[in-house]
C-alpha cells in the first residue's frame, strides 16, 4: 500500500503507535482479501462488481477494502454499491446515500418493503433469517441483472463461514458452510465473498478505525437468543482457551479428504475394491493417529498457502 493511500485510509488522527498498528491491520487485510481473490479467481479483468451494502460493519469494510484494492489490482474492474432499503421502522434512509456520495462510488438504493413481508409471515419470536435472506437474495439478484454486474460481493467473512459449518452440523445434520464462491441458485450470477479469509475481529477493529455510518438491521439484530450467536460465542471461547484451534477449523475447509468421510454420493464407496497396488492416500486403519502442532499449520491469507 502506498504511502498517500495509507495517509487516505488511516487519517490523520493517530499516534505513532496506534498507526503503526493500525498499518498492520490494514496490510493484513488487504493481504487476506488479496489472496482470497487470488486463490479462487473472484475478480477479473473488467469484470462490474456489485458489492452489497447493508451498512454494517462488514459490508463497509468489503467496499472500503476493494475501492483500495482496485487502485493498485493487477485487472482493471470497476465497482457499484447497492443497498436494499427494506422499509424497517425508523430506518436512517439518508445515511448511506450520502456516505456514498461523499465517497464518489456509484451506487443505487433499491426500495422493497421485505420487511412487512417477514413481520407477517414469521410469529414474533421465531427467527426471521431463513426468509429474509430468501427475499432480499431475490432482489439483488434481480438488481444484479439490471446494472449488469458480473459479480455479487458480499461481505461474509470466516467468522460466518465457520459459525455456517457450525450450525449445519449441529442443527441441520450437514457437512456444509459458505463456500468463497458460488454460482447462484438461478445460473445466472457469480456471487464471492472477497472477505473469507479475514477475522471478524479484526474487521471489527478498521469499523473502528474507519468510523463507518453503521446502520443496525432491526430483524435480525433483535433476535438475542439465535443458534448462530450460540455457536460464535462457542467458537469464541474455544480461541480464547485453545488457541490455533479454530484457525485448524478454517484450514480443514480446504484440505478435504471425501474418501474419509461418509457420503456414498461425493465418493464410490459402493464400488470401491482392492486393487493389489499401493496407495500413498490410502487408509492406514490400523497406525496411531498423528497430529501436527497448530502453530506449524499454514493458514490461508496468513502468509500460508
Amino acid at each position: 500500500m502506498n504511502h498517500n493511500l495509507l495517509q487516505t485510509v488511516l487519517g490523520g488522527e493517530l499516534g505513532d503507535k496506534e498507526r503503526f498498528e493500525a498499518n498492520k491491520l490494514a496490510k493484513r487485510l488487504r493481504r487476506n482479501v488479496g489472496q482470497a481473490i487470488a486463490d479462487f479467481n473472484m475478480i477479473e479483468e473488467g469484470d462490474k462488481v456489485m458489492v452489497c451494502l447493508s451498512g454494517g460493519k462488514d459490508s463497509h469494510a468489503l467496499l472500503d477494502i476493494l475501492l483500495q484494492m482496485r487502485e493498485i489490482a493487477p485487472v482493471r474492474f470497476d465497482i457499484v454499491a447497492v443497498n436494499l432499503d427494506q422499509k424497517q421502522p425508523a430506518f436512517p434512509a439518508e445515511v448511506l446515500p450520502d456516505y456514498l456520495a461523499r465517497l464518489g462510488v456509484p451506487f443505487r438504493i433499491e426500495e422493497q418493503d421485505t420487511y412487512s413481508i417477514v413481520k407477517r409471515v414469521i410469529p414474533e419470536g421465531k427467527t426471521t433469517c431463513s426468509l429474509c435472506s430468501r427475499l432480499r437474495r431475490g432482489v439483488l439478484y434481480r438488481v444484479a441483472g439490471e446494472l449488469k454486474a458480473t459479480k455479487i460481493a458480499l461481505g461474509h467473512h470466516r467468522d460466518d463461514i465457520l459459525e455456517t459449518l457450525f450450525l449445519n452440523m449441529f442443527f441441520g445434520g450437514k457437512l456444509k458452510a459458505m463456500p468463497p464462491k458460488l454460482v447462484s441458485d438461478d445460473g445466472r450470477h457469480v456471487v464471492i465473498r472477497p472477505l473469507a479469509y479475514c477475522r471478524e475481529r479484526d474487521l471489527e477493529a478498521w469499523a473502528g478505525l474507519r468510523r463507518f455510518p453503521i446502520v443496525p438491521c432491526g430483524l435480525c439484530g433483535s433476535q438475542e437468543h439465535l443458534k448462530r450467536k450460540e455457536v460464535k460465542a462457542m467458537l469464541r471461547e474455544w480461541d480464547k482457551r485453545f488457541p490455533g484451534r479454530v484457525e485448524k477449523i478454517f484450514a480443514s475447509l480446504g484440505n478435504v479428504a471425501s474418501s474419509h468421510l461418509a457420503d456414498p454420493c461425493l465418493y464410490d464407496f459402493r464400488n470401491l475394491k482392492a486393487t493389489g497396488r499401493p496407495d500413498p492416500e490410502g487408509d492406514r486403519a490400523f497406525d496411531p493417529e498423528e497430529f501436527a502442532d497448530p502453530a506449524a499449520i499454514p493458514l490461508r491469507g496468513e502468509g500460508g498457502v
